[in-house]
């Protein structure tokens, strides 16, 4: 390989889609280049936002060996994994925690490759680069978060810090239909799973599955309703603009997947997904009434449904959430890596996260005893 090159983007725009999308193994609609130039475009991200874009692109001579979607960020919103606690902490000893650099797919907490390069010296040259450039800015940190494990690896040989989360994800054991998938659970959570479907399908009305030209712009409109009711009430205010979703449709609608609730030729609720290659994300739910379980029949068992159709080998609801364990989603890890500039602080997060990663696994090993499966079903 001749001399590698990091260089700096200020916008995923200055890079030509095909290059970007041809560094990793793709199957993540979240880092290819059309989702990072629709939160650009639509100024979901950039000036005003506190996502700043300042992406890493890899070069051997003229080639395009790697890229990371990178941000200067003059806050922690948006990104799911907390450090909120470490900033208070930084500027209570009288530091200035803000700007920091974050490595990460804005708004979006499912894992995906983050150093996205077939070669691990192409990963490394993008992770040294993020610690050059957060030293010369003197910066406080860099964070990549919702890395693959091999990338949390490669980090923490070089340096970082790693930290270990958890989410609720269901696998798929090979499942012919839900009703095997149900085979798997044990008898009363079984039961309780028949009844809570059967009620949440009486609300009404009709439950329809929208992808690619199916979706139209009266469905992106309701979405937008959903969407906006949702974020207004977890977050203050929606991160993604109404624009986003007009670029999601034109670049993007043969990779989501819309579970929509009508009621009397009206949408009452909604659940967006993405669709990787082995995996459905669900992203974004929102509704205008309020009918028992709907929300669960949509997030939850339509994913599991299509997945098992379309022979994906997971879904990813969203973050947090431990009401999915009923449903069939059980803990599992995901991963992030940090690099401080304090020498002092990175002593006291390395305990810290030590600490917190063996809490994280006893939190794990507890929870996932109170699953809905048969022993040894999964």
């Amino acid at each position: 390989m001749a001399e590698l090159t990091v260089s700096i983007l200020h916008g995923v725009d200055a890079l030509d889609a095909a290059a970007w999308d041809a560094c990793g193994p793709g199957g993540d609609p979240f880092t290819t280049h059309r989702f990072l130039l629709a939160l650009e475009q639509s100024k979901s991200v950039g000036k005003g936002t506190g996502w700043h874009p300042s992406h890493l692109v890899a070069r051997s001579g003229d080639r395009v060996v790697g890229v990371a979607p990178l941000y200067l960020k003059t806050h922690s919103q948006g990104e799911y994994i907390f450090d909120h606690a470490w900033a208070d902490a930084w500027q209570r000893a009288g530091g200035q925690y803000y700007p920091k650099l974050q490595c990460a797919v804005p708004f979006t907490p499912a894992t995906g490759p983050r150093l996205i390069a077939d070669d691990p010296q192409v990963q490394a040259a993008l992770l040294a680069a993020m610690t050059q450039i957060a030293g010369r800015a003197d910066l406080s940190s860099a964070h990549v978060t919702f890395c693959t494990e091999a990338e949390r690896a490669l980090g923490e040989a070089q340096g970082w810090l790693g930290r270990t989360t958890t989410q609720y994800h269901w696998q798929n054991a090979g499942y012919g239909n839900y009703e095997d998938f149900l085979g798997a659970l044990s008898s009363r959570k079984r039961k309780a799973l028949r009844k809570e479907r059967e009620r949440a399908n009486a609300f009404g009305g009709r439950i329809l599955a929208l992808t690619g030209d199916d979706l139209r712009p009266e469905h992106w409109d309701a979405m937008w309703t959903f969407y906006q009711d949702t974020g207004g009430r977890k977050w203050g205010r929606p991160y993604l603009t109404r624009a986003f979703f007009d670029l999601l449709h034109q670049t993007m609608r043969d990779d989501c997947l819309l579970f929509l609730a009508e009621r009397d030729g009206r949408p009452v609720a909604g659940a967006l997904n993405l669709i990787g290659r082995e995996t459905l994300y669900g992203r974004y739910w929102g509704c205008t009434e309020d009918h028992p379980f709907l929300h669960f029949e949509l997030c939850y068992h339509r994913a599991i449904d299509w997945a098992i159709e379309h022979r994906l080998s997971r879904v990813e609801a969203g973050a947090q959430g431990e009401h999915k364990l009923a449903r069939g989603y059980m803990p599992a890890e995901t991963h992030s890596i940090h690099w401080v500039s304090d020498a002092g602080f990175r002593r006291a997060l390395q305990g810290y996260l030590a600490q917190e990663a063996e809490a994280v696994g006893d939190d794990m090993a507890e929870t996932a005893a109170f699953g809905p499966y048969r022993r040894g079903d999964g």
